[in-house]
């Protein structure tokens, strides 16, 4: 479970980002030391078609790329909404709204802070990962996903 005495954070851009700015906006906020966890929420970019006639056949999705986030290659499944940010303490916040700024210019975004992660195991979480979970990953599961969640090492 998380402990909740670890503050989080909502970065909740005016448009969707592209996968060039996700990952400019990722590098930025993983060099700040005192981030703990970043989970990116949006709509899902299935790699095959879910549904109608066309079911089950590559879906060339433009948006659905790798980028290079901290050194490491990262598949984007989803087209980023929204990222979430749990933080060593708020003493980070200015750091994070100054890698926003430098990132995100073409448009608005807003900074929320309050609890946006689980903090108690979901049916989901003990059904993806069971008993003994790490608790790292509590909250994090994606039921239809057959895969973990994507974790990156920061630089600091």
């Amino acid at each position: 479970m998380t402990d909740a005495i670890y503050p989080q954070v909502r970065i909740v851009p005016e448009r969707l980002l592209n996968p060039e700015t996700t990952e400019r906006l990722l590098n930025l906020i993983a060099a700040v030391a005192g981030v703990r966890r970043i989970l990116l929420n949006g709509p899902r970019l299935p790699a095959t078609v879910p549904y109608g006639p066309a079911h089950g056949t590559d879906n060339p999705h433009t948006l659905r790329r790798t980028i290079r986030v901290c050194g490491a290659d990262v598949d984007l499944q989803v087209h980023v909404g929204y990222v979430l940010l749990e933080l060593e303490s708020r003493d980070v916040i200015p750091q994070i709204k100054a890698a926003c700024d430098e990132v995100i210019t073409e448009f608005s975004y807003s900074i929320k802070e309050g609890r946006f992660m689980k903090t108690e195991a979901t049916l989901a979480d003990f059904a993806k990962y069971g008993p003994d979970a790490d608790k790292a990953v509590i909250g994090m599961a994606d039921p239809r996903s057959r895969q973990g969640p994507v974790i990156i090492q920061g630089t600091k």
